[in-house]
């Protein structure tokens, strides 16, 4: 009797194990999305009048510019992403070319 009882023990665990083992997850779709943005390294003293004069405007006087690029969107939109910093602090400041900040 206790043979029977072990045996119908151990064949309802194994029943158990291998239907949780042969269940099917369905499977999961991943998708990527490329950034088609490009950024391209302007000098400082290459950037347009209006965006200088943005820059020299008193709501970012105090920011020192230290580094520019030209971003170009997917939808062919352009702006200068300009790195500034003041103190310890730094930021960008997106700007296009007729000197408007662009958010």
């Amino acid at each position: 009797m206790k043979n029977f009882i072990l045996t119908a023990t151990v064949l309802a665990f194994a029943g158990i194990s291998t239907v949780k083992a042969s269940e099917i997850k369905a499977p999961t779709a991943i998708s990527v999305q490329q950034d088609s943005t490009q950024k391209v390294p302007v000098k400082l003293e290459e950037l347009p009048a209006p965006v200088t004069t943005t820059l020299k405007a008193d709501a970012y006087k105090e920011w020192a510019p230290t580094a520019a690029f030209l971003v170009t969107n997917a939808d062919k939109t352009t702006y200068y992403h300009i790195d500034v910093k003041k103190g310890t602090e730094v930021a960008f400041i997106k700007i296009n070319k007729d000197g408007v900040v662009v958010q």
